[in-house]
């Protein structure tokens, strides 16, 4: 199984709620079907606390984890479904730092079958690319 906190694959760049966040895949084996979404900030001075908070904060009040990882998957593929990015590669590196979570959605979600999100790194980002955005809604 190819289960790293790093990976060369398919990357995109894209806003929520004024924190920029990285996507990207991994792949549970040599297929590389991007079974697995990797989501993390990218923002300097944000930890991946703040993608947790977003998503109880945007989600029912009872909501489980599971709930609030589907939110940020369904996030991350609305952004890049739709083509509300910063930045996208085909290939681009990237690093899951450790400290972040793991959720399996136990079963096919947005074409995923689990999240993995932590503190990111994404190589091509620029500091303009990453810096802080307006947003509408204070959350």
């Amino acid at each position: 199984m190819l289960l790293s906190p790093e990976g060369r694959t398919r990357t995109c760049v894209f806003q929520l709620l004024g924190t920029v966040l990285g996507y990207a895949t991994q792949h549970l084996d040599a297929r590389r079907l991007g079974e697995v979404a990797v989501v993390g900030p990218l923002t300097p001075g944000v930890d991946v606390s703040r993608l947790w908070q977003l998503a109880a904060a945007m989600n029912k009040a009872t909501a489980t984890a599971t709930d609030q990882a589907m939110w940020i998957m369904m996030q991350a593929h609305r952004a890049f479904v739709c083509g509300d990015l910063l930045a996208r590669w085909e290939e681009a590196g990237w690093k899951l730092e450790p400290g972040g979570r793991r959720v399996a959605f136990g079963g096919l979600y947005c074409n995923r079958y689990e999240l993995w999100t932590g503190n990111l790194t994404v190589e091509g980002t620029t500091p303009d690319m990453v810096a802080p955005k307006p947003s509408v809604y204070p959350v």
